[in-house]
């Protein structure tokens, strides 16, 4: 059975909370789980400690036994220093988008014209 450890989401309309979930890959994403590892809650600012909850002995036990991690709780066990930091590349999230490109070509037409 292939294990992952990943967020399932509760709360209401507007006010996410998030239960940390040891689960079946093909279950739904709030669907059954096998265990809860911890809670994260967005809503709380991001240097409190009631942030990201986790027990990290069942996190880990869970990641020796072949679990894999999603993105987003890589990021929360990076921080916990319970996985060393990789570095990530996005080298297309600086640049502009297609629109923002054509705009700013058409301002350097118009300047070119006008002088």
């Amino acid at each position: 059975m292939a294990t992952k450890i990943r967020l399932a989401r509760g709360g209401s309309n507007k006010r996410p909370f998030y239960a940390i979930v040891v689960c079946d890959s093909r279950m739904p994403r709030d669907g059954r789980f096998l265990e809860k590892v911890g809670t994260y809650n967005p809503l709380v600012a991001k240097d409190s400690e009631e942030r990201v909850k986790m027990d990290a002995e069942r996190v880990q036990f869970w990641l020796d036994r072949g679990a894999q991690p999603t993105d987003r709780i890589v990021r929360f066990l990076e921080a916990a220093g319970l996985r060393a930091k990789t570095e990530r590349n996005n080298p297309n999230k600086g640049q502009p988008g297609k629109k923002a490109v054509e705009r700013a070509k058409e301002r350097a037409a118009k300047a070119e014209s006008a002088e």
